[in-house]
């Protein structure tokens, strides 16, 4: 190695100093950005919940981006158009019947929340105080309508034909003692229709942003074995994304559980 001077030796090191400071080494923060995924949920506990989750997240390199819908129809279609990266506000069934009827290419990919469906009413204090030709509100929604005519039956309001399953519509009930008029509207406008309605059947995270609770306000509610558990969705081919996969720890993460279980009280239920 050639004989350094002081000076010739003070100026390589300064030199050196200065190549480190723009090197990508000396920057590994620099070199590797967080990655950034674009989300989106409806307003409610889904939203509250996903803020939690891209707190966890940002800690494990993952900048959600959280997207607000008030409705159940266009999460799906920005998600399957590539306007969104994943989603997080439905159930199964919507899911699948989404999928069926639109041809949408977008799988489940965890599970998140359980939201009980409830009867709600402005008029009635108790479901034995239901008269002849009472109004009934029940979302219009394929999967949400069925849903809510199950839990009519299971009231022992309504008895279905046979057979019919989660794809219930009003023209397959079969017994109808009370004479109810169904009143069909999309599931956000059933708590602001409550005063124009004998009762209706609500979802919890509707019903929340009405100041209804469930465990308290609602005259029935779905037993917690429910099918209706609600899931995060990709697209088909980015399930194996490992944007997805940190998602998907930072929402299964024991912070995220520990927040839906104090938060909500036991009325929205985490379902991992």
């Amino acid at each position: 190695m050639p004989h350094l001077t002081r000076r010739r030796f003070g100026a390589a090191l300064a030199a050196t100093a200065a190549a480190l400071a723009f090197s990508p080494a000396a920057h590994p923060a620099g070199a590797a950005q967080p990655q950034q995924l674009k989300i989106g949920v409806t307003a409610g506990p889904h939203a509250e919940v996903m803020e939690v989750v891209k707190r966890i997240a940002a800690r494990r390199g993952l900048e959600l981006d959280v997207v607000e819908f008030t409705d159940y129809v266009q999460p799906n279609a920005a998600l399957d158009s590539g306007d969104l990266d994943a989603n997080s506000f439905q159930h199964q069934p919507y899911l699948d019947d989404q999928v069926k009827n639109r041809g949408y290419h977008i799988v489940s990919i965890a599970k998140t929340l359980d939201f009980p469906m409830g009867l709600y009413s402005r008029k009635l204090k108790r479901l034995s105080e239901v008269k002849a030709g009472a109004r009934f509100g029940l979302p219009n929604d394929p999967t949400n309508e069925g849903r809510a005519l199950l839990l009519l039956q299971h009231a022992g309001l309504v008895k279905l034909a046979a057979g019919v399953g989660l794809k219930a519509t009003p023209s397959d009930v079969a017994v109808n003692p009370k004479h109810l008029q169904f009143v069909e509207l999309d599931a956000a406008q059933l708590p602001r229709a409550l005063d124009d309605l004998d009762f209706a059947a609500i979802n919890t995270n509707y019903a929340l942003s009405a100041n209804l609770v469930p465990t308290r306000d609602s005259l029935a509610i779905e037993s917690v074995d429910s099918p209706y558990v609600n899931v995060i969705a990709v697209r088909t081919k980015d399930r194996h994304d490992a944007r997805v996969n940190e998602l998907v720890q930072a929402y299964h993460s024991p912070e995220v559980k520990a927040f839906v279980l104090s938060h909500y009280k036991g009325y929205v239920i985490p379902a991992w």
